[in-house]
């Protein structure tokens, strides 16, 4: 199923794709040496090596969709787009992976670009860098579970450096407040409305209940435990799965379609239904909400907002020069 939803959205009709590279090839004027073409001649068939991989994974787990996503994700707001989140600690170094922030990134996300990467590997040795092969796996996973397809551009390098203590304060949270969401995606270059966008991330993946257990037992104690934004049948249905003190289980972060990347996520908060307080606080406050129920009302709206947004999170911190080069190993350095 997932296969044939592919396939029809990386064959969309002749003037919808040529509107989409026109826009693309605009777009990127200004995004250091990035093309969507920039494989051509060194690796033509990266995109096809990366799809087959992505493919078998998905078929193995629903879990490889969040857990790709969340990587690219997570990779481009420490220190840019530059597979610095895939490098793995050694003795002399503890690595961003390791870091408070990125300990709950799941391992199908890691192996995802790690089997692309041999795959292309194998195919165009040392052309193609872990970091695009990482944006194109994304990108995948996000047309494959029915969210939209875009050309990604391609051409980064792998970052020389990967640090632990780089992470803190550079990661949105779960209990930050709009302003400092606003903040974190400012620095990246995001506006408020890429934010809205890019927040459809959480269509798709788990969460642990520690990361939102206080909504549900500590709000405002002890006269309101329960934070009053969460749709009541939710809030118990979270407190079944979650119980107070009991083990930090995880949750899908969309109960009603998990397996899909779709804007029913804007649904879900229009109906108090959003996992984290940072999701539920798009609906609630007032500088957001327009842009929740304008994406909620509209699939082909949701899909061009969300991929405008991410070809311009993929644009962040690129390594070019020296400052870059091909890892032959995603976890570690040359």
């Amino acid at each position: 199923m997932h296969a044939k939803r592919f396939s029809k959205m990386a064959r969309p009709s002749s003037s919808w794709w040529m509107a989409l590279l026109v826009v693309a090839a605009v777009a990127q004027l200004g995004a250091s040496d990035l093309r969507t073409d920039y494989y051509n001649s060194t690796c033509p068939n990266v995109e096809s090596i990366v799809l087959g991989v992505v493919k078998d994974k998905m078929q193995a787990t629903i879990r490889t969709i969040g857990s790709t996503v969340r990587l690219f994700f997570h990779d481009c707001f420490v220190d840019g787009c530059d597979g610095s989140v895939l490098i793995t600690s050694t003795a002399g170094n503890t690595a961003e992976r390791d870091a408070p922030d990125n300990l709950s990134l799941a391992f199908e996300g890691f192996e995802t670009v790690r089997s692309a990467k041999a795959a292309v590997e194998a195919a165009c040795p040392d052309q193609v860098s872990c970091t695009d092969v990482l944006a194109i796996a994304t990108r995948d996973a996000i047309a494959l579970s029915g969210g939209p397809f875009f050309p990604v551009e391609l051409g980064r390098l792998d970052g020389m450096r990967s640090s632990a203590s780089n992470v803190a304060g550079k990661l949105p949270q779960p209990n930050n407040t709009l302003s400092e969401l606003v903040a974190i995606f400012k620095s990246n270059g995001l506006n408020m409305s890429d934010m809205v966008a890019l927040s459809a991330a959480h269509s798709v993946g788990l969460a642990h209940c520690s990361k939102f257990s206080d909504r549900l037992y500590r709000y405002n104690p002890p006269s309101q435990p329960t934070d009053p934004t969460l749709n009541e049948k939710y809030a118990a249905f979270l407190k079944g799965k979650c119980p107070d003190g009991g083990p930090d289980m995880m949750v899908l972060m969309d109960q009603a379609t998990p397996a899909l990347f779709d804007n029913q996520y804007y649904r879900n908060l229009q109906d108090g239904g959003g996992l984290l307080a940072s999701d539920e606080l798009l609906y609630t406050d007032n500088r957001t909400r327009p842009t929740v129920d304008s994406l909620a009302a509209s699939t082909p709206d949701f899909y061009k907002a969300f991929a405008d947004a991410i070809v311009k999170l993929g644009r962040v911190g690129v390594k070019s020069g020296g400052k870059g080069n091909i890892r032959k190993q995603c976890d570690v350095f040359n």
